[in-house]
């Protein structure tokens, strides 16, 4: 069995090498993104493995098909870039890694937010140019507040434990209950309500397709005053302008936001030499009633990890069983 590996990281090369040593299995680690040119390399391997951003092109999986290679395997947990209907056309497998570290990205919410009522941002760059001085930035305590967690997935549940530890009311919205959930009370009828009873609304749900947004001006509206959002999951959940708007104005209080979106070549680029051309992105940096983070929730050595390691076990158990239990249904 030979196995080949896109777009791989500098980090995530020693996991790579580590799990083919360990399984005596060839992996091929290549640092170019998976297109219609670097498949190419791809010609006499049995499988592939890839992560990125941007959308894969029908063309892969032509080519794939003409290679005899029939199993994709993501290291991440989004397939909303790849095309079903290519797959399906040259019969190729498709999974992913759905759990690579729940906790690391409750847990950066949770500190997301508690630098956000703490003041961090601001308190730092003050103390930088040697003000010392306390007021206006005074902060607010967590046990104080209604955290309204959207999504209850594994990523969800995860934050719930950890909002419940600070002593947080919690609240939640799911379109499918979890029976631990359901168990606590803790279930509100639907987004809206979460929207409306919320001092701290978290946002853990997939993508609901471009120009579908869960914050935006008008959602705002309903939203408590000095209320805070915090986004760790897909950067077109959320209208940035009219969040931005409502920040400057008042209305809202802040924003943690890991996610943009129009992070797509921009996130994890060092653009420091050169002209930056998103104005909104450079307003919303310079907010002190936002903090802004490049795609981190989910960076740590556990995450990496399980994700070169599970999505290259998957692809182990497509090629000799025909199945995985992180294969995607195609069809739904």
């Amino acid at each position: 069995m030979k196995l080949i590996d896109f777009g791989v990281r500098e980090d995530e090369k020693k996991y790579i090498q580590e799990w083919s040593k360990t399984n005596d299995i060839e992996v091929k680690i290549v640092t170019d993104l998976l297109t219609p040119e670097t498949v190419k390399m791809a010609q006499g391997y049995d499988g592939i493995v890839a992560y990125q951003q941007l959308p894969y092109d029908e063309k892969i999986f032509d080519t794939m098909n003409e290679f005899g290679i029939h199993v994709l395997s993501l290291r991440n947990v989004g397939v909303d870039n790849v095309p079903f209907e290519a797959l399906k056309r040259n019969n190729i497998r498709l999974t992913n890694v759905p759990s690579y570290s729940p906790e690391a990205i409750a847990e950066y919410s949770v500190a997301g937010l508690m630098a956000l009522l703490r003041n961090f941002k601001h308190m730092i760059r003050k103390v930088d140019q040697h003000d010392f001085r306390w007021a206006p930035d005074i902060g607010r305590e967590l046990n104080q507040l209604t955290v309204g967690v959207a999504g209850t997935g594994r990523i969800g549940r995860a934050t719930i434990k950890i909002y419940q530890g600070f002593g947080a009311k919690v609240i939640a919205y799911d379109k499918f209950h979890n029976p631990e959930i359901e168990k606590q009370g803790l279930y509100v009828d639907d987004l809206d309500t979460l929207l409306k009873e919320s001092d701290v609304v978290t946002l853990h749900i997939p993508s609901l397709g471009k120009g579908h947004t869960v914050i935006n001006k008008d959602t705002i509206a309903e939203m408590k005053d000095n209320a805070i959002v915090v986004n760790s999951a897909r950067g077109d959940l959320i209208n940035t302008e009219e969040l931005y708007d409502a920040v400057a104005n008042g209305k809202l209080y802040g924003a943690v936001l890991d996610v943009y979106e129009n992070e797509v070549g921009v996130f994890n680029t060092d653009l420091s030499d050169q002209e930056f051309s998103d104005k909104l992105l450079e307003r919303v940096i310079k907010s002190n009633r936002i903090i802004l983070t490049p795609h981190i929730a989910f960076y740590t050595t556990k995450a990496v990890k399980n994700m070169a390691t599970v999505s290259l076990n998957s692809m182990v158990s497509e090629l000799e069983n025909g199945s995985s239990e992180n294969e995607i249904n195609l069809d739904k």
